[in-house]
C-alpha cells in the first residue's frame, strides 16, 4: 500500500505563535543582557532551531550570552504555558483539513523548531496530536534546512519522498523539503513572503486553506 505522507511545519503553518515566541524572546535577550531585536527580526527566523535562532539575532553577543538568550527564552515560554497566558491559536480551517486530509487516507506529520515538550503541548491544547503518525523536533535533529526531519519522518511513516509533501511558511521549509527530494508547498499565511517561498522552490504558495487542501491532493 502507497504511504502518501503530508508533513506540516507547526509555527506560522498550523498555528500563530508569534505573538508568543516575540515575547518570550524580548523576555530572554533581557535576561542575557542583550538589546532585544526587533520584532520583525524574530519573525523571521522562527523556524529554526532556537540555537540557531539566537545566533542569527545575535551575531556579535559572546557564547556565554547566547547560551544565557536560549535558556532565558525556554523558561520565558515554559512560565507562560503554566501561568496559562501562552496564545497559540490554530489558524482557521486547518483543523478541518486535517480531519479530512486524514480521512482521506494521508499520513500526517510536523517538522518544526519547536521542542518535543513544546510541540506535544500545542497539539494536545488543539485536540489533534492523534492525528499524526511522526512528529520531527529540533530536539533531535539539526535545525532547518537540514533534511534530517523529514528524512526522519519518511523512515518513520514509511513513506516514498515521491509520494510525500511538505508544507511551510518559511524558506527554511522550502529548503528543507528540496533537500529532502520532496514537494514543498507553501503558505501566505505565515512569517516569509509568498515571493520568497517561490523563489526558494516552493511549487506553489496556497492563499487559504482551501488552496492548500487541492494543492496537497495534486500530487
Amino acid at each position: 500500500m502507497t504511504v502518501r505522507l503530508a508533513v506540516f511545519d507547526c509555527d506560522g503553518t498550523l498555528v500563530d505563535g508569534q505573538a508568543a515566541v516575540c515575547e518570550a524572546m524580548e523576555s530572554a535577550f533581557a535576561e542575557a543582557g542583550l538589546d532585544a531585536p526587533s520584532r520583525a527580526q524574530v519573525r523571521r527566523i522562527v523556524g529554526l532551531s532556537l540555537p540557531q535562532a539566537v545566533r542569527r539575532l545575535a551575531p556579535g553577543a559572546s557564547i556565554a550570552q547566547h547560551s544565557a538568550a536560549v535558556d532565558g527564552y525556554k523558561h520565558a515560554f515554559r512560565e507562560s504555558r503554566l501561568q496559562g497566558r501562552l496564545q497559540e491559536p490554530v489558524f482557521d480551517g486547518i483543523l478541518d483539513l486535517l480531519e479530512r486530509l486524514h480521512g482521506g487516507g494521508w499520513t500526517l506529520g510536523v517538522a518544526t523548531g519547536k521542542s518535543d515538550r513544546g510541540l506535544k503541548a500545542c497539539l494536545n491544547g488543539h485536540g489533534v496530536i492523534d492525528r499524526f503518525a511522526t512528529l520531527q523536533t529540533a530536539d533531535r535533529h539539526p535545525s532547518k534546512p537540514h533534511p534530517a526531519m523529514l528524512e526522519a519522518a519518511l523512515i518513520e511513516a514509511g513513506a516514498d519522498p515521491a509520494q510525500s509533501v511538505m508544507i511551510g511558511d518559511t524558506t527554511f521549509d522550502i529548503d528543507m523539503a528540496r533537500a529532502a527530494d520532496i514537494r514543498a508547498v507553501g503558505v501566505a499565511w505565515g512569517y516569509h513572503e509568498p515571493s520568497e517561498l517561490l523563489a526558494a522552490g516552493a511549487e506553489a504558495v496556497a492563499y487559504s486553506v482551501a488552496e492548500l487542501e487541492e494543492m496537497i491532493g495534486a500530487g
